[in-house]
């Protein structure tokens, strides 16, 4: 993949989806691959026909979160847990945000413009799957 020069095109998130199957495919794992823009729309989305049916909805919501709060789902998760500062954000917003691994912001220079969300496997799997994709691209 080529890096992007300021957005993300159809053709980069298709190669993203394409890279996090291979990826899940090594891993034998079947997932949902979510890719969003950077206004939160989606720009491609794959399930692997074995992959289990709310990995699409839980795929797309990580998708969603990365690229709201410009960080990797994974890395988040404690600040929603009970002890967390932000414990009641899950439930504030009125917005599908969900605080589970395997949600990865795209970036330029910093600023998020898209992200990858996958889901199917295990949080650990799923990051490391969306991880992959977003390593790929940056090349």
């Amino acid at each position: 993949m080529t890096a992007p020069t300021s957005y993300l095109t159809t053709a980069d998130a298709e190669a993203f989806v394409a890279t996090a199957q291979r990826a899940a495919a090594d891993a034998g794992v079947a997932v949902s691959v979510t890719v969003l823009d950077a206004g939160g729309h989606l720009l491609a989305f794959l399930r692997d026909d074995r992959a289990v049916l709310i990995s699409g909805e839980t795929s797309t919501r990580k998708a969603y979160t990365a690229l709201q709060l410009n960080a990797a789902t994974a890395d988040v998760v404690d600040a929603v847990k009970p002890t967390g500062p932000f414990f009641s954000l899950p439930t504030a917003l009125d917005r599908p945000l969900l605080f589970i691994a395997g949600g990865v912001p795209i970036q330029l220079d910093g600023r998020a413009i898209g992200a990858i969300g996958v889901g199917g496997g295990a949080p650990e799997q799923d990051h490391g799957i969306a991880a992959a994709a977003v390593a790929a691209f940056r090349g």
